[in-house]
């Protein structure tokens, strides 16, 4: 649809000035920052380590960890 287009473009736009700016970088490293500083990087090591130990190494791909920790992360996300 046409308000679908112009949000996609909008979208585009933002990310391209962010980028040309350099502050989608800078955004990123502060947010990795405030991550690691709350803990959050902590709890989805220790999740994905107990996803790896409920299913054994040899039994566990990187798609299942993601599966499982992905909605837990971003719900634990402050």
């Amino acid at each position: 649809t046409n308000t679908m287009n112009k949000e996609s473009r909008l979208k585009a736009r933002v990310n391209q000035k962010l980028t040309e700016t350099g502050e989608r970088d800078r955004l990123k490293e502060l947010l990795r920052a405030k991550l690691t500083e709350c803990g959050w990087e902590d709890q989805m090591k220790a999740q994905c380590k107990e996803v790896i130990k409920e299913k054994g190494l040899e039994h566990v791909t990187v798609e299942d960890i993601v599966l499982e920790v992905t909605p837990k992360g971003r719900g634990n996300s402050p």
